[in-house]
C-alpha cells in the first residue's frame, strides 16, 4: 500500500515509518518539524530513514529518499496548510492514512493553547476532509490516555465516560474522536483512534518522564517528582505501541465498513500500571547512578494513574505487548548513551 505518516519526525511516527517500510509499503513522510522539543534529534530520526538534514527543511517539496528506504519519501508541511495538503493527496494517492502529528504535551498546552487547537483541531479537520475528497479507505489517527481525565474507574475502558478533560490537550484528542465519528457517518471511510498509553523507548521525546530523568541522572542534576512519587503509569514500549498501529494498519475494513462498525477507538497499552518510583529504580539500575530526587505536588493537568484495558485489540488485532519494563529501559539508555556520547 500507498501510506501517508503523519508526525514522521516524531517519536512514534519514526518508528512507525521503519515499520511499514520494513515490510514492503511505500511510505509518505509529513511533519512541519516545529522546535517544541529539540529539533536536532527530529532531524537524526529523519536521517535514518534515509533524508538528509537539507532535504528535510525544504518545505512544501516532497524529497525522495536515496539510501537504504528508496520507499521512503519526506515532505515538510504543517496539517494547518489547507492549500498545500490537499495537492498533496491529489498526487500521491494514498490507500491509507496514518495520522501521528499533533501538537503534545499536557502540560505545554496550558501554556500555549493556540498550538493545539491549530495543530490537534483545525489540522485535523483538514486530514479529514483530505480523506474525505480523496477516497482514502482507512484513517488512523492517535488519540490519547489524557482524554479519561479525572476518571477514577481502574482500569480505563473505552466504554468509560471520558466527559471531564483536565488539559486542552485532552480535549482537542476528545475531539478528534467526535469529529471521525461524524466524517465516518456522513462520508463511510473507516476511521481507527488509538488512546496511546505513556510510550517510551529509543529516539523518545526529551519532554518524557525517561528521557528527562535519565538526562537529569547523567548530569548529576535533580529530577522532578510530582504528586511526591505516588503516581503510576501504563508505560508502553515503543515497539509494543509500533505493532498494534501496524496490524490496523495491515487489516482490510471492507467488512467493518459493511457492517456499520466504520468508526472505532482502542485503547493501545502494556496493559498493567508501574508505579513511578519503580520506573526510577529501573532507571538508575541501567545507569548505575541514584537519582537526586526533587518531590513536589501534582501538577495541573496530571493524573495520579493510568492503566488500559487493551482487551477488545487483543480481540481484533491480537495484539500483545511483549516487552517487559526492565528490558525495554535498558534499550532507551543504551540508546541515549550512545545518541549522546555518555561513557559507562
Amino acid at each position: 500500500m500507498k501510506i501517508l505518516v503523519t508526525g514522521a519526525a516524531g517519536f512514534i511516527g519514526f518508528h512507525t515509518c521503519q515499520r511499514l517500510l520494513a515490510h514492503g509499503h511505500q511510505v509518505v513522510g509529513l511533519d512541519n518539524i516545529n522546535d517544541y522539543y529539540e529539533v536536532g534529534l527530529k532531524f537524526s530520526r529523519l536521517n535514518e530513514l534515509g533524508i538528509s538534514k537539507e532535504n528535510a527543511a525544504i518545505s512544501n517539496k516532497i524529497s525522495a529518499s536515496s539510501t537504504h528506504a528508496a520507499a521512503f519519501k519526506f515532505i515538510k508541511l504543517g496539517l494547518e496548510d489547507r492549500e498545500n495538503l490537499p495537492v498533496l493527496f491529489k498526487n500521491e494517492s494514498f490507500d491509507v492514512v496514518c495520522n501521528l502529528a499533533a501538537q503534545a504535551g499536557v502540560r505545554y498546552s496550558i501554556e500555549n493553547p493556540e498550538a493545539y487547537i491549530d495543530s490537534n483541531v483545525v489540522g485535523f479537520l483538514n486530514i479529514l476532509e483530505c480523506c474525505r475528497h480523496h477516497q482514502i479507505k482507512h484513517l488512523v489517527y492517535a488519540s490519547s490516555s489524557s482524554v479519561y481525565g479525572l476518571n477514577s474507574k481502574i482500569p480505563f475502558e473505552t466504554t468509560d465516560t471520558v466527559d471531564s478533560p483536565i488539559s486542552l490537550y485532552a480535549a482537542s484528542k476528545k475531539a478528534n474522536e467526535l469529529m471521525a465519528h461524524t466524517y465516518s457517518h456522513l462520508y463511510g471511510f473507516a476511521t481507527t483512534g488509538l488512546r496511546f498509553f505513556t510510550v517510551y523507548g529509543p529516539w523518545g521525546r526529551p519532554d518524557m518522564a525517561l528521557f528527562l530523568f535519565t538526562e537529569a541522572i547523567v548530569q548529576n542534576k535533580p529530577i522532578k517528582v510530582f504528586n511526591h512519587g505516588d503516581m503510576e503509569r501504563d508505560f508502553t514500549y515503543v515497539d509494543d505501541i509500533v505493532e498494534g498501529v501496524f496490524r490496523i494498519i495491515e487489516k482490510d475494513t471492507t467488512e467493518r465498513i459493511k457492517n456499520s462498525n466504520a468508526y472505532k477507538v482502542y485503547n493501545i497499552g502494556n496493559n498493567n500500571s508501574v508505579k513511578l518510583t519503580d520506573f526510577i529504580q529501573e532507571i538508575e539500575t541501567n545507569l548505575g547512578k541514584k537519582a537526586i530526587k526533587e518531590l513536589l505536588p501534582m501538577q495541573a493537568g496530571d493524573v495520579a494513574k493510568t492503566w488500559a484495558n487493551v482487551d477488545d485489540l487483543i480481540k481484533d488485532y491480537d495484539y500483545a505487548p511483549k516487552t517487559k519494563l526492565n528490558v525495554g529501559v535498558k534499550k532507551f539508555v543504551e540508546w541515549y548513551k550512545g545518541y549522546y556520547g555518555v561513557g559507562g
